[in-house]
């Protein structure tokens, strides 16, 4: 089976903006679904609907309104290229943003799930032993939703590396910059050039698969013995 370079090159740049996605929001994930767990106003609820609208807007809905808050020709726009020395529309640095917005619900749900469940117990049977809440966080909860971590991590690297709407309008297809599988697969059938075509699609399913695969192995593994499970189901319902 023989793959173009620039095929190679598409597959590199999706790998390197899954995984800079996925390690980005785990460091914003982590703490927002730890504190929205924890919180017990009435505008959680508006938050969380917020941070779900990524789950159920069509793509290029999403992709839209974030080419227009990343265009230097708006204020937000013009205050990102200040700050990045460049505007991030058709850059991989504008890639970057936008997955981490298209992808945190991926991130989060699974772990407020996690915390949910066993958030309020754990904290409050660290702060009778006199451990602080984020301590708590980093010495009691997290360790004891490692199952949720790995499944919210493999959703959203797997969630990225299939994404098309909003890394199109946001990105286009610039080679080598911002053209990934999936813009590259695209432009293969637009040319009728359905072997390769083929060999990107099978590429990424088979990454994908072997990912959700290994990710649903490791949290059954990693999960508390003795719990039944119960922080992972919500989770693994998810993976299948």
């Amino acid at each position: 089976m023989s793959i173009a370079a620039a095929d190679w090159q598409a597959l590199w740049l999706t790998l390197k903006l899954a995984g800079l996605t996925t390690l980005l929001l785990f460091i914003i994930g982590v703490p927002l679904a730890w504190k929205l767990s924890q919180w017990q106003s009435r505008w959680r609820h508006g938050i969380e609907v917020l941070i779900t609208l990524p789950l159920v807007l069509p793509p290029t809905v999403l992709g839209f309104y974030l080419l227009l808050l990343f265009s230097p020709n708006y204020a937000p726009g013009q205050w990102l290229s200040q700050l990045f020395d460049g505007p991030l529309v058709f850059s991989f640095t504008g890639l970057v943003f936008a997955s981490v917005i298209y992808s945190l619900p991926f991130m989060v749900q699974p772990l407020l799930a996690a915390f949910n469940a066993n958030g309020q117990r754990l904290t409050q049977a660290a702060a009778v032993l006199g451990i602080p809440p984020w301590a708590a966080l980093l010495k009691v909860l997290l360790p004891a939703s490692r199952a949720a971590i790995v499944s919210a991590c493999a959703l959203t690297f797997a969630h990225t590396l299939g994404e098309f709407g909003v890394v199109l309008m946001i990105g286009g297809s610039i080679p080598g910059e911002t053209q990934v599988v999936s813009i590259a697969l695209y432009q293969h059938v637009e040319a009728m050039e359905y072997g390769a075509a083929h060999r990107l699609a099978l590429m990424l399913m088979g990454i994908t698969t072997v990912l959700l695969l290994a990710a649903r192995w490791l949290g059954h593994s990693l999960a508390p013995r003795g719990s039944n499970n119960e922080q992972a189901k919500p989770v693994m319902g998810v993976l299948g």
